[in-house]
């Protein structure tokens, strides 16, 4: 199945709503718009993979930030507490296991299950 990045973020204007557009095994493929600052959290059983498509995302971490780029990735992994946020509106692809919630165990109002686009 092709699927072209672009014309998938055209689809969709909200922030931390995750976008499902793919499957690979037991795993899903989510686009995500980010503005501002998430919420501390932690996934305990899975890493999480951060692709920065457009913009500028950093992910906050307890011991130092990483700043992301346009084509630049980072791999939080499981267990590390984390909160992404980003000054402008940053376009990040991840990638993790399907059944994977977006906030962890922190829940809260941005909790999302993704909407297949």
């Amino acid at each position: 199945m092709k699927v072209n990045l672009d014309e998938k973020f055209g689809l969709f204007s909200d922030v931390y709503a995750p976008k499902l557009v793919a499957g690979l095994n037991d795993y899903d493929i989510k686009l995500v718009k980010i503005k501002g600052e998430f919420v501390w959290h932690t996934h305990d059983e899975t890493d999480e993979l951060f692709l920065v498509l457009d913009g500028k995302l950093t992910i906050q971490l307890r011991d130092g930030d990483v700043e992301l780029g346009p084509r630049e990735m980072y791999v939080v992994p499981r267990g590390v507490e984390h909160c992404p946020i980003a000054d402008e509106v940053a376009s990040v692809l991840l990638i993790e296991p399907r059944g994977t919630v977006n906030t962890g165990g922190a829940g809260g109002d941005l909790t999302k299950a993704p909407e297949a686009i």
